[in-house]
């Protein structure tokens, strides 16, 4: 199996002037006003093309696009139990694999792709995906993460960030809301040594697309953890979706980068970023931290920061001279 810096030798990106027309997630579905998640979904299926395999965990993308009998796919979908969207993402390229080989079907190259919620990756879906991130099955795993389960009732996940305010995670006198660090799971697909890791903003678009446009070119497994704005889960306005997913990112707090075979390649590299309270601002979940809380916060940022520029300088050996 080739590299992935191989098969991305003279890949085509996607630009303004050419993003694709084409529409596999239909509009016509229930999504809340300002959902982040939709869009980065949306984009996710754009820049994938109409040769594409849905396989859907349970969550807020699957309830808002399949109210039977209607539905706002456009391409083969399947819904999948909360836990085992790579599982049976798994099967659907091994099947097809099988298929092809002996004749039964034709290689129409399609990609399999399977979508899943915070919850559905970092939680209960995470040794699903381990599975099949180690067996090195040939699909593209998409994390869209609105740090909850919102589905739900906007309960914590492992995904949920610090400090955050959720009907299980409630503030109080003896509590400060989310009370664990919010899982990496960019770096724990990276850890799997496959061919490909991004991370993604819907704010900056066409980074969004090209990378997913990587992961499906890639032969081998391929990992996208795209930051999903929930107006109504944080408690914000739906008219500053995108400013949050902007702000997240000058921030620090949610870097874009990939891994490409291994070597880490800054997206966006924030020189002046702005202070965390800014983010954390432009969200109710947040607005009961103390300056002490913000500033533990501020701190890990700056240190994850740092960890993540090493990381870059470690495996671009020849930049970091």
């Amino acid at each position: 199996m080739i590299s992935a810096a191989e098969a991305l030798k003279d890949f085509q990106k996607i630009t303004p002037k050419n993003i694709p027309l084409v529409e596999p997630f239909s509009k016509g579905h229930r999504a809340c006003q300002g959902c982040g998640e939709v869009l980065a979904l949306r984009l996710v299926a754009k820049a994938v093309g109409m040769d594409m395999i849905a396989v859907s965990a349970t969550g807020c993308m699957e309830i808002i696009s399949s109210p039977y009998p209607q539905t706002a796919w456009e391409v083969p979908w399947i819904h999948v139990a909360f836990e085992n969207a790579a599982a049976v993402a798994s099967g659907v390229e091994a099947s097809r694999k099988a298929l092809i080989r002996k004749g039964r079907i034709k290689d129409d190259g399609a990609k399999v792709v399977a979508f899943a919620g915070d919850g559905g990756t970092a939680d209960i879906g995470i040794q699903a995906l381990s599975g099949a991130l180690e067996r090195g099955h040939d699909f593209t795993y998409v994390c869209l993460d609105n740090e909850a389960y919102m589905n739900t009732g906007i309960q914590r996940s492992s995904s949920t960030p610090y400090g955050a305010m959720t009907t299980t995670s409630p503030p109080g006198p003896k509590s400060r809301g989310q009370m664990t660090w919010k899982k990496n799971m960019p770096m724990i697909a990276a850890a799997h040594n496959i061919p490909y890791v991004a991370t993604a903003s819907p704010a900056w678009h066409i980074d969004l697309m090209n990378k997913v446009k990587k992961a499906v070119t890639v032969p081998g497994p391929a990992y996208v953890h795209i930051y999903s704005p929930c107006p109504t889960g944080w408690r914000c306005g739906p008219e500053v979706s995108i400013e949050t997913a902007r702000k997240v990112v000058q921030s620090r707090v949610f870097p874009l980068y990939e891994v490409i075979d291994g070597r880490f390649v800054l997206s966006r590299d924030i020189k002046k970023p702005i202070p965390v309270k800014e983010y954390l601002d432009t969200q109710r979940r947040f607005r009961h931290l103390g300056e002490k809380d913000i500033a533990y916060i501020q701190k890990r940022v700056d240190d994850d920061w740092a960890r993540l520029l090493s990381l870059v300088q470690a495996t671009n050996p020849v930049a970091a001279e």
